[in-house]
């Protein structure tokens, strides 16, 4: 039976799930390595007219929001604010990345953006997990 909602649901769902899963790991696969990623990042923005302290911390901040944002994109955990909030961490890197004149970089970051953009553009297709039927009666 063609189900055109149900299948834009579905769609939804599963990109929703490939960026969540793609952001997640970037921040959760960095935890473990955070210092070094830091340091190593003010070394990369040596160049710029970025004070290194502040790059470095803004490496910390990277990892987490990644790991924090992609979880709740992965789950679809309040959702408009993890896509804006993904959104916004992307203008960060593509700061970043333009600062370095990395163009074949900022031109994936941008793939992210319309990405981000999409999923927030069409979020009326995302459907949240059903409420356990426990807490239903106790509502």
């Amino acid at each position: 039976m063609n189900n055109p909602s149900g299948d834009r649901a579905l769609a939804y769902a599963l990109a929703r799930i490939g960026l969540g899963i793609n952001i997640a790991l970037h921040g959760l696969a960095r935890l473990p390595h955070i210092t070094p990623f830091a340091v190593n990042m003010r070394t990369e923005f040596s160049q710029t007219i970025l004070p290194g302290p502040l790059v470095e911390l803004a490496g910390y901040g990277i990892v987490i929001a990644e790991a924090i944002l992609g979880v709740m994109v992965l789950f679809g955990l309040r959702l408009r604010a993890a896509l804006v909030g993904g959104m916004m961490l992307m203008f960060l890197l593509e700061f970043g990345t333009c600062l370095r004149q990395e163009w074949n970089t900022a031109g994936i970051q941008l793939i992210y953006v319309g990405f981000y953009a999409t999923l927030l553009a069409t979020l009326q297709y995302h459907r949240p997990p059903a409420v356990n039927p426990i807490d239903r009666q106790a509502a």
